[in-house]
């Protein structure tokens, strides 16, 4: 057996003022040879990939494997460019037998609306119908009708936070392997659900549904099974909710399962977790007697695209004089400098946030004092190892910022104390992220609060403005399906 695997991986906020071009697929992951030990989630799978082909004696040929953080729409040539070489190799490659790709499932490119499914139309036509093609995504995806047309299996993470990338990249070899070997005929059906929502899989009731979902596979037929959350802010056809079923041969089973799964998810609609609003939020964590709280800036996710400089949580923060409070992290290369080169202990007078757009909120001026640090530092998610870039500690008066250089949302409680800040003097942290924090910072956590923040992502699915995506979705309508 012959393997060729690749990975090109983006998430489009198709509502984001950030371009997604050259400099952003090269800071973070760039080169054919990721499997020999890169870090970060685009290079996990292929490592994993690498090491299971290998393991059978099957010979192995790598392509570009890539990743940028989540913007805006990926500039055309850059994105034709990286498929392209990523084609060329697959050309040099043949003939093989199975084609592995780990990419997002929700990247948009100038021109191209579903750059995931033109990838795969591409490699189907190289490498013809009897080839096996895999392609792993983030649940935030479009599963679209081209990707599903020409791939042979497609599994989401389950987790998210996302936990189980090696997990599903192991099963998704799996199931390729075992149909590259005429053991299996894999089948996929999708059901659309009608809904936007978020699927946070720590908590009830979506934690039950996920376990149940997982404990379907590998019996009477079921192969996989998978939720996909979609990405609300990306402008596509096929944006929301789908369940997606890969049976062994059988059409109709994997369209009844995935109808199945798609109304049970229905009927939690009203279960699914809601989020209080920034002053609702912090007065309720000021109530807590006990800390640190941990405090989601949910709209300023640089993972779903926002710049990571919004100041509105900041500004409350100030107006309400709270203090032993933690805020990062900033994406501000330019103050980044100017206070490594200032140096720890430097006091300073910086401005702070709302350099990006509108959505960023208005600049904050303060008096600082630099207190630590840290060049080229990293941060985990599960057991990836995400770049951070330089980052500076500032304090002023009791508050304290991080300010990096390499857009990032915050995962981990490294993303503080790289700088030798420590957390447990605190009695609130306040993290730019929707969600991917939850897994390294709720044991430190006397309580973790969702705010529903002004910013670039909006948890009010309502008032997305779609263009692509018509409106019959709930909750913007009761009942989509009536």
């Amino acid at each position: 057996m012959k393997l060729f695997m690749a990975s090109l991986a983006t998430e489009t906020n198709s509502f984001s003022p950030i371009p997604t071009g050259w400099s952003g697929f090269r800071e973070h992951l760039h080169t054919k040879t990721a499997s020999r030990g890169e870090a970060g989630l685009y290079a996990a799978a292929v490592t994993v990939w690498r090491q299971r082909a290998e393991a059978l004696g099957w010979e192995v040929a790598e392509g570009l494997a890539t990743y940028a953080q989540p913007a805006g729409p990926t500039v055309r040539e850059v994105y034709e460019t990286m498929r392209d070489d990523i084609l060329d190799d697959l050309r040099a490659a043949m003939p093989v037998d199975v084609v592995l790709m780990s990419m997002h499932g929700a990247m948009i490119a100038q021109g191209y609306d579903d750059c995931e499914g033109d990838m795969m139309a591409r490699m189907r036509e190289i490498v013809g119908p009897d080839a096996t093609i895999g392609l792993e995504l983030d649940p935030h995806c479009h599963l679209t009708e081209q990707m599903l047309d020409n791939a042979t299996a497609i599994i989401c993470y389950k987790e998210y936070p996302h936990v189980d990338v090696v997990e599903r990249a192991q099963e998704l070899f799996t199931v390729c392997a075992d149909a590259a070997a005429g053991e299996t005929r894999p089948v996929m059906r999708d059901y659309d659900c009608r809904m936007m929502a978020m699927y946070h899989t720590p908590f009830e009731p979506v934690r039950s549904y996920v376990d149940r979902m997982s404990a379907m596979e590998g019996k009477n037929g079921v192969l996989s099974v998978s939720l996909v959350h979609g990405f609300p802010w990306g402008d596509n056809p096929r944006c929301g909710t789908r369940t997606l079923v890969i049976t062994d041969g059988d059409p109709d089973l994997a369209q009844q399962r995935a109808q199945e799964l798609g109304a049970e998810l229905w009927q939690m609609r009203g279960q699914l977790r809601t989020f209080p609003g920034m002053d609702e939020g912090l007065d309720r964590a000021v109530a807590l007697s006990q800390g640190p709280v941990v405090l989601a800036d949910f709209a300023d996710n640089a993972g779903g695209g926002a710049p990571s400089d919004s100041t509105f949580v900041l500004r409350a923060a100030l107006d309400r004089g709270l203090t032993d409070i933690a805020l990062g992290t900033f994406w501000d290369p330019v103050l980044v400098g100017m206070c490594m080169d200032a140096g720890v202990g430097a006091e300073m007078q910086v401005r702070i946030g709302g350099k990006i757009g509108l959505m960023s909120g208005d600049p904050v001026d303060m008096n600082v004092t630099v207190r630590g640090i840290a060049r080229d530092a990293v941060q985990h998610l599960g057991t990836a190892a995400m770049n951070m870039g330089d980052c500076v500690w500032l304090e002023s008066d009791g508050l304290h910022v991080i300010v990096n250089t390499k857009r990032t949302q915050t995962f981990h409680p490294e993303a503080f104390e790289n700088t030798g800040m420590d957390l447990t003097r605190m009695k609130y942290i306040v993290v730019k992220s929707s969600q991917h924090f939850y897994d390294g910072f709720a044991p430190i956590a006397a309580e973790v609060i969702h705010l529903g923040t002004p910013g670039a992502i909006t948890p009010d699915f309502t008032i997305v403005p779609f263009t692509k995506r018509d409106g019959n979705y709930w909750p913007k309508i009761e009942n989509p399906f009536a």
